[in-house]
């Protein structure tokens, strides 16, 4: 086979962080938010850099002999609408499921601990003792039941709360989508872990935020559009509800948002899958990935549907 016979494969990182590459692929290292080199007509297995830059979708409908496209995100919101007919679209499914399940644990016991309050006090030189809520004995309503919710679920058991699984559809041990409005007035901690689709987005609104109890907290790791901002501030106002979220409907959050001081509202900056834990698992599953595409075997992680 001549070299330019041999499948192309674009990565976001040096191939020498696979280990020993798999062989039988040429590697070029390529951002599209720097440049998009000429070979973008020839790149067969697209790995895409993290992180949803407009500069990914723009190049992916110029990869005329594309066939697949590794994104390192578990949704694929951000590119799915122009992934080509024919191309094979897979997820970043395991990659984020340490990292973002201990975010998600952070931020419950940061905001039921009053962890925030803490560090006011300390910048202010205060010694703001008080008691707190615990993680014990709460009620956790998890809405989203793949890789991440499991791992989350993980977490939450040894802190002696209860977790109910709410996913698409119903199935021994999981409560349907459809139930929520009847789950949520008992739970006491809600987290979202749902892929963002025609679905999901807005999926709590104002009439399912109001079926959440006084006090309750919502921990948003999904997608900033699952909750209706305007619906949510509404709620923390009068510190009805309380929330810790890693995403919203714009990222970065801009500086006017109300929901920078909103009462009760714990704001992370997208940091999910930005740990240690991520680049040692996107480089397995990346490796992974390339051996299963070298040997043509069927790949992984694969989009099907409306994902």
């Amino acid at each position: 086979m001549s070299v330019e016979d041999t499948p192309l494969v674009w990565l976001p990182f040096d191939p020498a962080e696979l280990g020993e590459p798999p062989s039988g692929l040429r590697y070029e290292v390529v951002d599209p938010r720097q440049a998009v080199p000429d070979s973008v007509s020839d790149v067969r297995f697209y790995v895409a850099p993290y992180g949803m830059s407009p500069a990914v979708a723009e190049a992916v409908p110029r990869m005329a002999s594309l066939e697949v496209l590794q994104v390192l995100s578990a949704g694929v919101d951000h590119v799915r609408s122009v992934v080509p007919d024919g191309v094979t679209l897979c997820n970043g499914r395991g990659i984020h499921d340490t990292s973002t399940a201990e975010l998600t644990l952070t931020l419950i016991l940061s905001s039921l601990r009053g962890v925030p309050d803490f560090v006011r006090a300390q910048d202010r030189g205060e010694w703001a003792f008080g008691w707190h809520e615990s993680l014990a004995d709460k009620n956790v309503l998890l809405v989203g039941t793949g890789a991440i919710g499991t791992a989350i679920e993980q977490r939450l058991l040894p802190f002696e709360c209860s977790v109910t699984r709410v996913g698409r559809t119903a199935r021994e041990g999981v409560h349907a989508t459809s139930e929520l409005p009847d789950l949520l007035p008992d739970a006491d901690v809600v987290v979202l872990i749902v892929p963002l689709t025609d679905e999901t987005r807005g999926l709590f609104d104002a009439p399912m935020l109001a079926r959440m109890k006084d006090g309750a907290l919502l921990v948003n790791v999904a997608r900033g559009p699952v909750v209706d901002a305007d619906a949510l501030l509404a709620e923390l106002a009068p510190g009805r509800l309380r929330a810790a979220s890693d995403v919203f409907d714009t990222g970065p959050l801009p500086g006017d948002s109300p929901l920078w001081e909103a009462p009760g509202m714990l704001v992370s900056p997208h940091v999910g899958g930005a740990s240690s834990a991520m680049w040692p698992r996107a480089h397995r599953l990346v490796r992974a990935q390339l051996e299963r595409y070298a040997a043509g075997e069927p790949l992984a992680n694969v989009m099907t549907g409306d994902y």
